[in-house]
């Protein structure tokens, strides 16, 4: 069997994950970051399943994306976006996981997005 050797940012994904449980009437944010994209889940850990996303690549934040500056403001609106889809679906509050990434730069202002939108967390 091979063994994955972990990175930095995957030992902290697991100590994180340990103390962080998405239910069904607080679901977890899950927040991904590749270079150029950035990707946000609401998830249920108690069924497994994901309630909702949001990322950069999504059509209804297609023009604020082309206004933007930098990924900063990119971030921001799909925290915006996501919160706004949770209050359709009516999810008040939420668990922030920031998978091991530091909070700051574009993981913080999806938090802040969030926030704006009308999540608690």
């Amino acid at each position: 069997m091979l063994s994955k050797k972990l990175t930095k940012r995957d030992k902290k994904k697991i100590r994180i994950k340990k103390k962080i449980v998405g239910t069904p009437e607080r679901p977890r944010i899950a927040v991904y970051r590749s270079l150029k994209q950035i990707y946000a889940q609401l998830v249920n850990d108690v069924e497994g399943k994901t309630i909702l996303s949001a990322s950069s690549l999504s059509k209804e934040i297609s023009d604020e994306i082309k206004k933007s500056k930098d990924k900063l403001e990119v971030s921001f609106a799909v925290g915006e976006l996501l919160a706004k889809k949770a209050k359709e679906k009516g999810i008040e509050t939420a668990v922030f996981d920031r998978s091991g990434y530091a909070y700051h730069g574009r993981v913080k202002a999806v938090a802040e997005g969030a926030r704006k939108g009308g999540l608690k967390f």
